[in-house]
Protein backbone atom coordinates (compact mmCIF):
# COMPACT_ATOMS: atom_id res chain seq x y z
CA UNK A 1 0.00 0.00 0.00
CA UNK A 2 1.63 3.31 -1.36
CA UNK A 3 1.14 6.31 1.22
CA UNK A 4 3.45 8.46 0.38
CA UNK A 5 2.91 11.27 -2.19
CA UNK A 6 5.88 13.79 -3.63
CA UNK A 7 9.50 13.73 -5.08
CA UNK A 8 11.23 16.23 -3.00
CA UNK A 9 9.02 17.42 -1.08
CA UNK A 10 6.67 14.53 0.41
CA UNK A 11 4.16 13.54 2.98
CA UNK A 12 4.00 10.23 4.16
CA UNK A 13 0.11 9.74 6.07
CA UNK A 14 -1.21 6.95 8.76
CA UNK A 15 -4.20 6.68 10.58
CA UNK A 16 -7.71 5.37 10.50
CA UNK A 17 -10.57 7.50 11.35
CA UNK A 18 -11.47 5.50 13.88
CA UNK A 19 -8.43 4.82 15.24
CA UNK A 20 -6.41 6.52 18.08
CA UNK A 21 -5.31 9.48 15.80
CA UNK A 22 -4.20 10.95 12.23
CA UNK A 23 -0.79 12.11 10.77
CA UNK A 24 1.65 12.10 8.95
CA UNK A 25 5.61 13.04 7.79
CA UNK A 26 6.60 15.48 5.94
CA UNK A 27 10.10 15.39 4.37
CA UNK A 28 12.31 17.52 2.60
CA UNK A 29 10.99 20.58 3.75
CA UNK A 30 13.64 23.27 3.80
CA UNK A 31 15.81 24.31 6.80
CA UNK A 32 14.96 27.83 7.90
CA UNK A 33 11.17 28.51 6.42
CA UNK A 34 8.97 30.24 9.20
CA UNK A 35 6.22 27.68 10.35
CA UNK A 36 3.53 29.51 11.86
CA UNK A 37 1.33 27.03 14.00
CA UNK A 38 -1.74 29.15 14.40
CA UNK A 39 -1.81 29.00 10.10
CA UNK A 40 -1.47 25.28 10.08
CA UNK A 41 -4.25 25.19 12.76
CA UNK A 42 -6.47 27.79 10.68
CA UNK A 43 -6.06 25.72 7.81
CA UNK A 44 -7.34 22.09 9.47
CA UNK A 45 -10.14 24.62 11.41
CA UNK A 46 -11.58 24.94 7.92
CA UNK A 47 -11.63 21.51 6.84
CA UNK A 48 -12.64 20.18 10.47
CA UNK A 49 -16.08 18.62 11.41
CA UNK A 50 -19.18 19.88 13.23
CA UNK A 51 -18.25 23.51 11.33
CA UNK A 52 -21.77 24.11 10.18
CA UNK A 53 -25.18 23.16 9.66
CA UNK A 54 -24.07 21.69 5.92
CA UNK A 55 -21.60 19.10 7.28
CA UNK A 56 -20.58 16.26 9.41
CA UNK A 57 -22.11 17.35 13.12
CA UNK A 58 -19.45 15.00 14.19
CA UNK A 59 -17.37 17.32 16.41
CA UNK A 60 -13.66 16.95 16.50
CA UNK A 61 -10.94 19.80 17.91
CA UNK A 62 -8.74 18.80 14.95
CA UNK A 63 -5.63 20.23 17.19
CA UNK A 64 -2.20 19.68 15.40
CA UNK A 65 0.69 18.57 16.90
CA UNK A 66 4.11 19.10 16.13
CA UNK A 67 6.37 16.57 16.97
CA UNK A 68 9.69 16.98 14.74
CA UNK A 69 11.32 19.20 12.64
CA UNK A 70 10.58 22.45 14.01
CA UNK A 71 12.88 24.92 16.02
CA UNK A 72 12.25 28.21 17.74
CA UNK A 73 9.39 28.55 15.07
CA UNK A 74 11.64 27.41 11.85
CA UNK A 75 11.87 24.28 9.80
CA UNK A 76 15.61 22.48 10.43
CA UNK A 77 15.04 20.54 7.44
CA UNK A 78 14.44 17.08 9.20
CA UNK A 79 11.15 15.31 8.81
CA UNK A 80 8.36 17.15 10.44
CA UNK A 81 5.98 14.81 11.78
CA UNK A 82 2.62 15.60 13.48
CA UNK A 83 -0.86 14.45 14.84
CA UNK A 84 -4.04 15.20 15.23
CA UNK A 85 -5.87 12.81 17.50
CA UNK A 86 -9.50 11.34 17.00
CA UNK A 87 -11.55 12.50 20.08
CA UNK A 88 -15.33 11.89 19.04
CA UNK A 89 -15.71 8.56 17.45
CA UNK A 90 -19.38 7.02 17.28
CA UNK A 91 -17.65 3.70 16.36
CA UNK A 92 -20.74 1.64 17.29
CA UNK A 93 -22.97 3.41 14.83
CA UNK A 94 -21.05 1.32 12.27
CA UNK A 95 -21.76 -2.08 13.49
CA UNK A 96 -24.77 -2.65 10.87
CA UNK A 97 -21.95 -2.57 8.27
CA UNK A 98 -19.55 -5.06 9.73
CA UNK A 99 -20.89 -7.59 7.52
CA UNK A 100 -22.36 -5.68 4.44
CA UNK A 101 -20.44 -3.70 1.84
CA UNK A 102 -22.01 -0.32 1.22
CA UNK A 103 -22.89 1.44 -2.20
CA UNK A 104 -20.24 2.80 -4.21
CA UNK A 105 -17.84 2.91 -1.49
CA UNK A 106 -14.43 1.27 -1.18
CA UNK A 107 -15.72 -1.80 1.14
CA UNK A 108 -16.04 -3.90 -1.67
CA UNK A 109 -12.57 -3.10 -3.22
CA UNK A 110 -10.49 -3.07 -0.07
CA UNK A 111 -12.08 -6.07 1.48
CA UNK A 112 -11.45 -8.04 -1.48
CA UNK A 113 -7.79 -6.58 -1.93
CA UNK A 114 -6.30 -7.13 1.65
CA UNK A 115 -8.49 -9.46 2.76
CA UNK A 116 -9.46 -7.39 5.66
CA UNK A 117 -11.41 -4.02 6.49
CA UNK A 118 -12.19 -1.40 9.17
CA UNK A 119 -16.07 -1.17 8.75
CA UNK A 120 -16.03 2.09 11.05
CA UNK A 121 -16.58 4.84 9.20
CA UNK A 122 -14.07 3.74 6.14
CA UNK A 123 -11.14 2.98 8.25
CA UNK A 124 -7.90 3.93 6.23
CA UNK A 125 -10.16 4.46 3.20
CA UNK A 126 -12.52 7.57 4.93
CA UNK A 127 -12.02 11.33 3.92
CA UNK A 128 -10.95 12.08 7.55
CA UNK A 129 -7.05 10.89 6.26
CA UNK A 130 -7.56 14.20 4.26
CA UNK A 131 -6.30 16.08 7.38
CA UNK A 132 -2.85 14.56 7.26
CA UNK A 133 -2.88 16.78 3.53
CA UNK A 134 -4.23 19.72 4.96
CA UNK A 135 -1.40 19.96 7.23
CA UNK A 136 1.48 19.55 4.79
CA UNK A 137 -0.36 21.45 2.65
CA UNK A 138 -0.20 24.08 5.03
CA UNK A 139 3.51 23.47 5.31
CA UNK A 140 3.72 23.97 1.36
CA UNK A 141 1.70 27.16 1.52
CA UNK A 142 3.92 28.36 4.08
CA UNK A 143 7.02 27.62 1.60
CA UNK A 144 5.43 28.95 -1.49
CA UNK A 145 4.46 32.28 0.50
CA UNK A 146 8.27 33.12 0.51
CA UNK A 147 8.04 32.69 -3.03
CA UNK A 148 5.16 34.98 -3.59
CA UNK A 149 2.82 32.02 -4.93
CA UNK A 150 -1.02 31.92 -3.64
CA UNK A 151 -3.61 28.75 -3.97
CA UNK A 152 -6.92 29.77 -3.53
CA UNK A 153 -9.76 27.50 -3.95
CA UNK A 154 -13.82 28.22 -4.16
CA UNK A 155 -16.80 26.44 -4.57
CA UNK A 156 -17.91 26.82 -8.20
CA UNK A 157 -21.07 24.54 -8.58
CA UNK A 158 -23.31 22.81 -6.22
CA UNK A 159 -25.77 20.07 -8.27
CA UNK A 160 -27.23 22.02 -11.09
CA UNK A 161 -26.00 25.58 -9.88
CA UNK A 162 -23.13 26.95 -11.18
CA UNK A 163 -20.94 30.17 -11.30
CA UNK A 164 -19.66 31.49 -14.67
CA UNK A 165 -16.14 29.57 -15.27
CA UNK A 166 -13.98 32.85 -15.15
CA UNK A 167 -12.59 33.62 -12.01
CA UNK A 168 -12.31 36.77 -12.87
CA UNK A 169 -15.85 37.74 -12.37
CA UNK A 170 -15.66 37.12 -9.00
CA UNK A 171 -13.92 38.61 -5.14
CA UNK A 172 -12.20 35.32 -4.20
CA UNK A 173 -11.96 37.27 -0.69
CA UNK A 174 -15.33 36.40 -0.21
CA UNK A 175 -15.02 32.61 -0.25
CA UNK A 176 -14.91 32.24 3.45
CA UNK A 177 -17.51 34.49 4.42
CA UNK A 178 -20.03 32.00 3.97
CA UNK A 179 -20.75 28.25 4.88
CA UNK A 180 -20.63 26.50 1.17
CA UNK A 181 -17.50 28.48 0.04
CA UNK A 182 -18.57 30.49 -2.59
CA UNK A 183 -17.39 33.65 -3.52
CA UNK A 184 -20.67 34.95 -5.17
CA UNK A 185 -22.87 35.67 -1.80
CA UNK A 186 -26.12 35.11 -3.67
CA UNK A 187 -25.93 31.72 -5.57
CA UNK A 188 -24.27 31.00 -2.16
CA UNK A 189 -27.43 31.71 -0.70
CA UNK A 190 -28.89 28.80 -3.12
CA UNK A 191 -26.17 26.32 -2.65
CA UNK A 192 -27.01 26.24 0.62
CA UNK A 193 -30.42 26.02 0.63
CA UNK A 194 -29.93 22.92 -1.77
CA UNK A 195 -27.75 21.03 0.51
CA UNK A 196 -30.16 21.67 2.80
CA UNK A 197 -33.26 20.30 1.25
CA UNK A 198 -31.05 17.22 0.30
CA UNK A 199 -29.78 16.50 3.73
CA UNK A 200 -33.39 16.53 4.90
CA UNK A 201 -34.04 14.10 2.51
CA UNK A 202 -31.19 12.08 4.11
CA UNK A 203 -29.54 12.17 0.12
CA UNK A 204 -26.27 13.80 -1.40
CA UNK A 205 -25.13 16.09 -4.08
CA UNK A 206 -21.90 17.05 -5.27
CA UNK A 207 -20.24 19.64 -7.43
CA UNK A 208 -17.10 21.73 -8.77
CA UNK A 209 -14.44 22.99 -6.88
CA UNK A 210 -11.96 25.57 -9.15
CA UNK A 211 -8.58 26.68 -7.91
CA UNK A 212 -6.43 29.27 -8.69
CA UNK A 213 -2.68 29.62 -8.40
CA UNK A 214 -1.17 32.93 -8.95
CA UNK A 215 2.21 33.90 -8.82
CA UNK A 216 3.80 30.00 -9.99
CA UNK A 217 6.84 31.24 -11.93
CA UNK A 218 7.52 29.67 -15.76
CA UNK A 219 9.42 26.51 -15.90
CA UNK A 220 7.72 24.20 -13.35
CA UNK A 221 6.88 20.77 -14.71
CA UNK A 222 8.64 18.40 -17.27
CA UNK A 223 7.76 18.11 -20.93
CA UNK A 224 7.51 14.36 -20.64
CA UNK A 225 5.79 11.89 -18.18
CA UNK A 226 5.92 14.45 -15.55
CA UNK A 227 3.94 17.23 -16.70
CA UNK A 228 2.76 20.21 -14.32
CA UNK A 229 -0.71 19.90 -15.39
CA UNK A 230 -0.57 15.22 -15.03
CA UNK A 231 0.71 16.19 -11.39
CA UNK A 232 -1.83 18.05 -10.45
CA UNK A 233 -4.77 15.86 -11.80
CA UNK A 234 -3.01 12.92 -9.83
CA UNK A 235 -3.13 15.18 -6.76
CA UNK A 236 -6.55 16.29 -6.70
CA UNK A 237 -7.86 12.41 -8.43
CA UNK A 238 -6.58 10.90 -5.23
CA UNK A 239 -9.01 13.19 -3.14
CA UNK A 240 -11.35 11.46 -1.71
CA UNK A 241 -14.96 11.45 -4.33
CA UNK A 242 -12.87 13.32 -7.00
CA UNK A 243 -14.20 12.04 -10.40
CA UNK A 244 -12.90 14.33 -12.82
CA UNK A 245 -9.93 17.23 -13.24
CA UNK A 246 -10.17 20.07 -15.93
CA UNK A 247 -7.42 22.79 -16.77
CA UNK A 248 -7.52 25.92 -18.83
CA UNK A 249 -10.57 26.04 -20.78
CA UNK A 250 -10.97 21.90 -20.21
CA UNK A 251 -13.78 20.17 -21.95
CA UNK A 252 -15.87 23.81 -22.76
CA UNK A 253 -12.54 24.41 -25.48
CA UNK A 254 -12.94 21.80 -27.48
CA UNK A 255 -16.23 23.84 -29.24
CA UNK A 256 -13.74 26.30 -30.38
CA UNK A 257 -11.13 26.53 -33.25
CA UNK A 258 -7.25 26.83 -32.49
CA UNK A 259 -7.79 30.71 -34.09
CA UNK A 260 -9.98 30.89 -31.16
CA UNK A 261 -7.79 28.76 -28.20
CA UNK A 262 -4.26 29.88 -29.12
CA UNK A 263 -3.01 32.03 -26.34
CA UNK A 264 -1.31 35.09 -28.51
CA UNK A 265 2.10 36.40 -27.04
CA UNK A 266 2.32 40.29 -26.97
CA UNK A 267 4.72 42.84 -25.17
CA UNK A 268 3.72 43.00 -21.78
CA UNK A 269 3.33 47.18 -20.70
CA UNK A 270 4.51 46.58 -16.99
CA UNK A 271 5.39 43.96 -14.48
CA UNK A 272 2.44 44.48 -12.53
CA UNK A 273 0.45 42.74 -15.41
CA UNK A 274 -0.46 39.26 -14.02
CA UNK A 275 -0.28 37.20 -17.15
CA UNK A 276 3.50 38.38 -17.30
CA UNK A 277 6.30 36.43 -17.23
CA UNK A 278 7.79 38.77 -15.25
CA UNK A 279 10.22 35.85 -13.60
CA UNK A 280 12.26 35.24 -16.27
CA UNK A 281 13.18 39.14 -16.82
CA UNK A 282 11.32 38.85 -20.72
CA UNK A 283 8.49 41.59 -20.59
CA UNK A 284 6.33 39.03 -22.41
CA UNK A 285 2.32 38.42 -22.06
CA UNK A 286 -0.55 36.86 -23.35
CA UNK A 287 -3.40 38.26 -24.76
CA UNK A 288 -5.54 35.37 -23.20
CA UNK A 289 -4.94 32.27 -20.88
CA UNK A 290 -7.21 29.29 -22.62
CA UNK A 291 -3.79 27.15 -21.78
CA UNK A 292 -5.13 27.94 -17.81
CA UNK A 293 -1.36 28.76 -16.77
CA UNK A 294 0.62 25.62 -17.87
CA UNK A 295 1.99 25.18 -21.90
CA UNK A 296 3.83 21.60 -23.26
CA UNK A 297 3.35 20.17 -19.56
CA UNK A 298 5.71 23.42 -18.19
CA UNK A 299 4.22 26.37 -16.67
CA UNK A 300 4.35 29.65 -18.18
CA UNK A 301 4.18 32.81 -15.61
CA UNK A 302 0.52 33.12 -15.69
CA UNK A 303 -2.14 31.99 -13.81
CA UNK A 304 -2.62 28.36 -13.24
CA UNK A 305 -6.41 27.35 -12.95
CA UNK A 306 -8.24 24.15 -12.83
CA UNK A 307 -11.40 22.91 -11.72
CA UNK A 308 -12.39 19.55 -9.81
CA UNK A 309 -15.62 17.56 -10.24
CA UNK A 310 -16.88 15.85 -6.82
CA UNK A 311 -19.65 13.28 -6.87
CA UNK A 312 -22.42 13.09 -4.26
CA UNK A 313 -21.33 11.67 -1.05
CA UNK A 314 -22.06 7.74 -1.41
CA UNK A 315 -23.54 6.83 2.19
CA UNK A 316 -27.18 7.83 2.14
CA UNK A 317 -29.43 7.89 5.12
CA UNK A 318 -32.11 5.99 3.85
CA UNK A 319 -32.19 2.44 2.89
CA UNK A 320 -30.74 0.96 0.07
CA UNK A 321 -30.10 -2.66 -2.08
CA UNK A 322 -26.83 -4.50 -0.98
CA UNK A 323 -24.84 -7.59 -0.63
CA UNK A 324 -23.05 -9.17 2.73
CA UNK A 325 -19.75 -10.37 2.39
CA UNK A 326 -21.26 -14.05 1.12
CA UNK A 327 -23.05 -11.90 -1.59
CA UNK A 328 -26.32 -12.34 -0.28
CA UNK A 329 -28.62 -9.31 -1.50
CA UNK A 330 -29.89 -7.74 1.70
CA UNK A 331 -30.61 -4.06 3.00
CA UNK A 332 -29.40 -1.82 5.50
CA UNK A 333 -29.79 2.25 6.27
CA UNK A 334 -26.40 3.71 7.21
CA UNK A 335 -26.26 5.63 10.70
CA UNK A 336 -23.95 7.82 12.04
CA UNK A 337 -23.16 11.49 10.91
CA UNK A 338 -22.30 12.33 7.99
CA UNK A 339 -21.71 15.17 5.27
CA UNK A 340 -24.48 15.86 2.33
CA UNK A 341 -22.23 17.64 0.69
CA UNK A 342 -18.52 16.78 1.00
CA UNK A 343 -17.34 20.27 -1.07
CA UNK A 344 -17.31 22.41 1.69
CA UNK A 345 -15.10 20.94 3.70
CA UNK A 346 -12.89 20.14 0.40
CA UNK A 347 -11.82 23.15 -0.33
CA UNK A 348 -9.15 23.13 1.96
CA UNK A 349 -8.16 19.60 0.79
CA UNK A 350 -7.54 20.97 -2.54
CA UNK A 351 -5.64 23.80 -2.10
CA UNK A 352 -3.50 21.42 0.22
CA UNK A 353 -3.15 19.30 -2.13
CA UNK A 354 -2.56 21.93 -5.24
CA UNK A 355 0.14 23.47 -2.73
CA UNK A 356 2.32 20.17 -2.16
CA UNK A 357 2.44 19.71 -5.70
CA UNK A 358 3.48 22.79 -6.79
CA UNK A 359 5.64 23.40 -3.66
CA UNK A 360 7.43 20.04 -4.51
CA UNK A 361 8.01 20.72 -8.29
CA UNK A 362 9.31 24.47 -6.95
CA UNK A 363 12.02 22.10 -5.35
CA UNK A 364 12.57 20.33 -8.17
CA UNK A 365 12.67 23.03 -10.75
CA UNK A 366 15.36 24.73 -8.12
CA UNK A 367 17.94 21.55 -7.73
CA UNK A 368 17.84 21.17 -11.70
CA UNK A 369 19.23 25.02 -11.69
CA UNK A 370 21.76 24.31 -9.31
Amino acid sequence: MRNTFGNLFTLTTFGESHGPAVGGVVDGMPAGIDIDLDFIQSELNRRRPGQSTITTSRQEPDQVELLSGVFEGRSTGCPIGFIVRNENQHSQDYENLRTLFRPSHADFTYYHKYGTRDHRGGGRSSARITLSRVVAGALAKLGLRQAGISVQAYTSQVGPIALERDYHRYDLALTETNAVRCPDPEKAAEMERLIQAVKADGDTIGGIITCVIKGCPVGLGEPEFDKLHAALAHAMLSINAVKGFEYGEGFAGVAQRGSEQNDVFRPAESTDDETSVEKMNIAITTATNHSGGIQGGISNGQDIFFRVAFKPVATLLTEQETVDLEGNATTFTARGRHDPCVLPRAVPVVEAMAAITLFDHYLLSKMSKN
